[in-house]
């Protein structure tokens, strides 16, 4: 762990790192479209986060992460609704994505 990193982009790389393993178990009508969208979004995510720690410039950097966060969030509880998440995973990456937000 890279303690010069601040804590969201940590946090956003423990999410994913929870997160993946979680997605290859999505059922095949739902990995490649759901599963993949969500990966995306949030290695997309967390390379913002690494961008913002190198610029002066971070104001359109975060506020773009904020939203693509609260995409990512109605795609998680789509996983939910659609039953490919349980109850008890769906609660914890929300908690997890809530830290993020909250240091953005």
């Amino acid at each position: 762990m890279d303690t010069q990193l601040p804590k969201v982009v940590q946090d956003c790389h423990n999410l994913i790192l929870w997160l993946i393993p979680l997605l290859d178990k999505f059922p095949r009508t739902r990995r490649f479209t759901l599963g993949e969208r969500l990966e995306n979004n949030l290695l997309s995510i967390l390379e913002n986060l690494v961008e913002a720690c190198y610029t002066k410039q971070r104001r359109n950097i975060l506020i773009r992460t904020n939203r693509q966060l609260e995409i990512t969030r109605h795609l998680w509880r789509l996983a939910f609704e659609l039953q490919v998440i349980s109850q008890q995973r769906y609660k914890h990456g929300a908690k997890l994505m809530k830290n993020i937000s909250g240091s953005i």
